[in-house]
């Protein structure tokens, strides 16, 4: 197909960003997947350059760049250290960067970054401040470039899911420091979809890959700047 789409998914071997592999490669593209598993630390900026440019010459072209390897971790602040932090930094934050940096020296005209960041980028939590203080710079990020590169034809979006049951968040769940705090992780998120969300329950992988899916393509041409929630109703805006 000579118009196949093209698209990096950073994180793309599991959870939701798996989800979104597979949605995009369903929907006909040709997806590209850039992870530690596959030998990719978006912590790298020279590693990612390198594979959005091997891409681009690969496939003669760029569509879609999904930022989406991230880590989720709650720690209270007496006891966030540098370790912690810069973890949590340097894929949130330094790899949204790094992966948009690629992706708008790679991507054509009319091509899409969607970054996966998080409701904690909008609201904080107790035991959460390093990591919302990474998902709001991602927020951050993703309005000030969708103004920086508009003028060269990209748009730039974000998602923010709530809970998404995916094994790493279950694992996450599990830390003292999380919100169920010895409550088991299934109940706790029972309660919180019946007592938090709209809809009585919680997204699911798929149903953020198909947001992130519209904001991808042309369907949404005129939507740049954007940090769409994906929360059945958790924070409604």
């Amino acid at each position: 197909m000579k118009n196949r789409l093209v698209a990096i998914v950073t994180g793309g071997n599991r959870g939701i960003g798996l989800a979104i592999a597979r949605l995009l490669k369903k929907r006909g593209a040709q997806v590209e997947i850039f992870s530690r598993s596959h030998e990719g630390d978006v912590r790298d900026r020279r590693s990612l350059l390198s594979f959005a440019k091997n891409i681009k010459m690969k496939h003669g072209r760029l569509d879609l760049f999904v930022n989406c390897a991230g880590v989720s971790k709650w720690k209270p602040l007496e006891d966030i250290d540098d370790n912690f932090m810069s973890e949590l930094y340097e894929t949130n934050v330094l790899g949204t960067l790094w992966g948009s940096q690629a992706a708008a020296l790679f991507l054509n005209k009319g091509g899409a970054i969607v970054n996966v960041s998080s409701l904690a980028g909008k609201r904080g939590s107790a035991n959460n401040s390093a990591y919302c203080a990474s998902k709001f710079a991602v927020n951050g990020i993703t309005q000030s470039l969708a103004k920086e590169l508009g003028p060269k034809g990209i748009r730039v979006n974000a998602v923010c899911p709530v809970y998404v049951t995916t094994e790493t968040i279950l694992n996450s769940l599990q830390d003292p420091a999380a919100p169920p705090r010895g409550q088991s992780v299934k109940t706790y998120l029972k309660d919180f979809a019946k007592t938090q969300t709209a809809l009585g329950r919680l997204p699911t992988a798929e149903e953020v890959a198909e947001a992130v899916y519209f904001l991808g393509t042309s369907a949404s041409s005129a939507i740049t700047g954007q940090c769409v929630n994906v929360d059945c109703g958790t924070l409604p805006q």
